[in-house]
């Protein structure tokens, strides 16, 4: 781990990509893969890195959520009951960080966000087949065990988490995109605060650089999501696709770069 609290010019770019990493969660996720490469360039460790970006970027999401709360109303129902396989996933998932090399899992990450886009990309032919849906009133036992699975790849990486929490939210049957981000944000506050507070009580976490970077994310997160709302609902949808599309794509030349 690398002492850098007293270096402020050193800290900025990660605070810049913070702040980047809160507003890309906010509209459609993948903000882990802004702030992890700029905390690697720092000469971090990888899994310090992720595991600082995952505490780095919680308060984010928290100030995200906030910012969606008119689109949240009347969703009360999903709210509670995406929490527990939200809480649980996140959970599980970080402790298979501790007990397990993540360069195990990393060779999936660009399929399973570009798996997560593609689904995400294929909603808008889905639901025209499928003609009108309404939207439930409470999700039903198989969405909330697609959320604890998503759950613990949240927890445990993160890359392009929020893509997936959305896709999964269309294929439910939701179409309101603004209402979708408001649900995902609150699912990764819930899967990431476990994440978070888990790597809080090792020594993974380089709290100088995850405090500077929270007070990006926090900025980022909530300027994000509130202007996202003022976009029309297509123009969101592009962004989801070109972020996911995007950062699968550098996962897999990451992969195999090495």
């Amino acid at each position: 781990m690398i002492a850098i609290g007293g270096d402020a010019l050193r800290l900025l770019p990660v605070m810049v990509a913070a702040a980047l990493g809160g507003a890309v969660n906010a509209v459609a996720g993948g903000g882990t893969l802004l702030t992890f490469p700029s905390l690697v360039s720092l000469g971090i460790s990888p899994i310090v890195a992720n595991a600082t970006s995952t505490v780095a970027l919680w308060p984010g999401s928290v100030s995200s959520m906030y910012g969606y709360r008119d689109a949240l109303r009347g969703a009360g129902g999903w709210a509670v009951a995406f929490a527990v396989p939200s809480l649980a996933g996140g959970a599980l998932g970080a402790w298979l960080l501790l007990h397990t090399s993540p360069e195990r899992f990393a060779h999936l990450a660009p399929w399973l966000v570009l798996g997560a886009t593609s689904l995400f990309a294929m909603q808008g032919v889905l639901a025209a087949r499928r003609g009108a849906v309404p939207e439930l009133a409470r999700p039903r036992l198989r969405h909330l065990a697609a959320q604890f699975a998503v759950g613990v790849y949240g927890g445990y990486f993160g890359a392009g988490i929020g893509i997936l929490m959305l896709a999964v939210l269309g294929m439910i049957g939701l179409r309101d995109i603004h209402r979708m981000n408001g649900l995902k944000n609150w699912g990764g506050t819930c899967m990431n605060f476990v994440a978070a507070a888990t790597f809080s009580f090792t020594r993974l976490v380089d709290w100088p650089v995850a405090l500077a970077m929270a007070v990006g994310s926090i900025a980022g997160g909530y300027v994000a999501s509130r202007g996202a709302q003022r976009v029309p609902q297509y123009l969101v949808r592009r962004a989801v696709l070109v972020v996911g599309f995007v950062s699968g794509a550098w996962l897999l030349v990451e992969q195999l770069r090495r």
